[in-house]
């Protein structure tokens, strides 16, 4: 398998009518957030299907796919990495050497394609599985060095690699970790993108849900009077409908 075979494949699938539904769906109009993007017209799970036989392809391989002007084409790349880096982050990986210095290799793969991944669904089908994983498993890179690559993302000028930094923090969630999702949600807070406000919206109610409501609440009591109103009624999304209308009230 090439990328050249893989994105002929792809070519041959194209759907018109999905491909104008997908335009309009992920905002590539003039002004608009996802604009001058291309769509095939191929949906998310026929795109898995074709990752399922490319998992393979070495980093020179997704490169190309990562590259291409075909928004599904680049997905069909992100998840090809995210496929890569899970199997080497298997228990019996997650300390051998190579794996480690494999899974590195991903992430600053990833990083250095981070602009390919230029729409919200490639962000959140692969970041929190990569990046985010990668906070939390052995690496050659020391904790303050992780935490710089995430800052550095955080404080990038592009909103993709900005959404990054907040949904990456999905991974430590699960397993009980709030210190990555407050630290962003806090520098975002005041963001001035909508995208934005969902994000860590999501991030907060993902806190709730897995770390715990006294967490989230916390948050809620210091910053609930000046979090956009879309953050906050995604971050309370599960409390109750009295608690709902008092935290909006604020």
């Amino acid at each position: 398998m090439t990328a050249e075979l893989v994105i002929a494949h792809m070519e041959s699938l194209a759907d018109a009518v999905q491909a104008q539904h997908s335009m309009r769906f992920f905002k590539t109009g003039p002004g608009e957030y996802g604009y001058g993007d291309k769509f095939l017209g191929i949906k998310t799970p026929v795109t898995r299907s074709i990752v399922a036989r490319s998992k393979a392809l070495p980093l020179s391989e997704v490169e190309k796919l990562l590259e291409s002007p075909w928004h599904e084409v680049r997905m069909c790349g992100v998840l090809v990495l995210v496929d890569q880096f899970e199997r080497l982050s298997r228990k019996a990986l997650v300390d051998d050497a190579s794996s480690i210095a494999r899974r590195d290799e991903i992430v600053d793969f990833y990083l250095n394609h981070s602009r390919c991944a230029n729409n919200w669904d490639l962000v959140d089908l692969s970041v929190y599985k990569i990046l985010g994983k990668w906070l939390m498993l052995p690496s050659h890179y020391n904790a303050e060095e992780k935490q710089a690559v995430i800052d550095a993302l955080a404080l990038s000028d592009n909103l993709w690699e900005q959404r990054m930094s907040m949904v990456c923090t999905m991974q430590p969630l699960k397993e009980g970790n709030p210190d990555f999702t407050l630290r962003y949600a806090k520098w975002h807070l005041h963001h001035s993108h909508d995208l934005m406000h969902k994000a860590v919206g999501w991030m907060l109610r993902e806190m709730g849900k897995r770390v715990g409501l006294d967490v989230l609440r916390e948050f809620l009591q210091t910053h609930a009077h000046e979090m956009p109103r879309t953050a906050l009624r995604y971050s309370i999304e599960h409390l109750s409908a009295e608690e709902r209308n008092s935290w909006m009230m604020k």
